[in-house]
C-alpha cells in the first residue's frame, strides 16, 4: 500500500473504489486501517472513493511523539494535508470513537474541506475521559518512568508499531524519556479537560458552530454512552441520530466484534445519509 509524506510524517494509506465522491473513514482506538476496511469496501461498492489511513502513531505509519497541540488536532491536520495532497477535498469525513473525535475536530479546524460527518461510537463524559486518558497516555508515562524508552518499545502497542514500521524503534529510542513523558502528559490533558464536555474535544458552542450535516450512530457502553451521541446530535445543527445497537451490558467498552456484526446495518444507515446529502448538495 502507498505511503505519503504528510507534515514530515510517513502516513500509510489505501484508497478503495475508483470513482465517486470522496469519503474518509477512521477506526476507533489506535486500530489500523483493517478496523474500517470492510465498511469502506461496502461504501465504495455503492459508488464512492474511500480513503483509509493509519494515523501517525498507529498502524504502519510513523510514530512521532511530539507536538504542542492534542494528538487529535495533529491527526485532523494530517488528514487535511493528506486529502489535499490526493486532491480528495472536500470529503465526507467519518470515524468511530477516536476516529469520531478526530472527525469532529477536522470539521472545526477545516470546515471548507468537509461535506458531512459520519460519526459512530461517540465518546463523552467523565468515565470515558478518565479511562481513555489512562489507556492512551498514563500507562506509557509510567512505563517510561520505570524503564525508559526501552520499556516503551517493549509495550504491546509500540512493539506492534515497530514490527509494522521498523524505523519507529530508532525514533523512539532517540527520545529522552523526560521529553516523551512531557508530550504524553500534555496529550493526556486533552482528555482530562474534556470530562465535562458533551463530547471529548469539543464544547457545546463548538458543536453548534459545525455547519455541515452529520449522521450519528450512538454507542451503548460507558465509554461510548448513548447520551453522548444524542447530545452531539442535539447540538450540531442539521444532525440526525440513528440507533442500531440495543442497550448494552453495563461494561466500559463493548468489544469491537459486537459492532463488526452490525456492520451491514451501519453501512445501510451511512449510505442512505450519503445519498440524501449528495442529492441536497447537487
Amino acid at each position: 500500500m502507498p505511503v505519503a509524506t504528510v507534515r514530515r510524517a510517513a502516513i500509510h494509506y489505501q484508497i478503495v473504489g475508483e470513482k465517486g465522491p470522496w469519503v474518509s473513514l477512521s477506526p476507533g482506538g489506535r486500530r489500523a486501517i483493517e478496523g474500517v476496511r470492510s465498511l469502506g469496501e461496502r461504501i465504495a461498492q455503492a459508488g464512492y472513493r474511500v480513503l483509509l489511513h493509519d494515523r501517525r502513531n498507529c498502524g504502519a505509519s510513523d510514530v512521532i511523539i511530539d507536538g504542542d497541540e492534542s494528538e487529535y488536532d495533529i491527526w485532523a491536520d494530517d488528514l487535511h494535508a493528506l486529502l489535499t495532497q490526493l486532491g480528495a477535498a472536500p470529503a465526507y469525513v467519518g470515524g468511530a470513537s477516536s476516529g469520531c473525535r478526530m472527525a469532529i475536530l477536522f470539521a472545526l479546524r477545516h470546515p471548507q474541506a468537509v461535506r458531512a460527518l459520519l460519526l459512530w461510537r461517540v465518546t463523552g463524559g467523565r468515565i470515558a475521559a478518565e479511562h481513555l486518558a489512562h489507556q492512551y497516555y498514563t500507562d506509557y508515562i509510567e512505563l517510561a518512568q520505570r524503564g525508559g524508552m526501552a520499556a516503551v518499545c517493549e509495550s504491546e502497542h509500540f512493539r506492534e508499531r515497530i514490527a509494522a514500521r521498523p524505523e519507529n524503534r530508532a525514533r523512539l529510542m532517540a527520545m529522552e524519556p523526560q521529553r516523551f513523558i512531557a508530550v504524553m502528559s500534555h496529550w493526556r490533558e486533552y482528555f482530562i479537560a474534556g470530562a465535562d464536555q458533551p463530547v471529548i474535544g469539543a464544547s457545546e458552542d463548538e458543536l453548534r458552530a459545525i455547519r455541515v450535516p452529520a449522521c450519528i450512530v450512538p454507542g451503548n457502553d460507558r465509554i461510548h454512552a448513548r447520551r453522548a451521541g444524542e447530545n452531539v446530535g442535539r447540538l450540531i445543527p442539521g444532525a440526525e441520530v440513528r440507533d442500531i445497537m440495543p442497550p448494552g451490558p453495563d461494561l466500559d467498552d463493548i468489544p469491537f466484534a459486537e459492532w463488526d456484526r452490525r456492520e451491514g446495518e451501519l453501512a445501510t444507515v451511512f449510505l442512505d445519509f450519503l445519498k440524501r446529502a449528495d442529492a441536497a448538495r447537487r
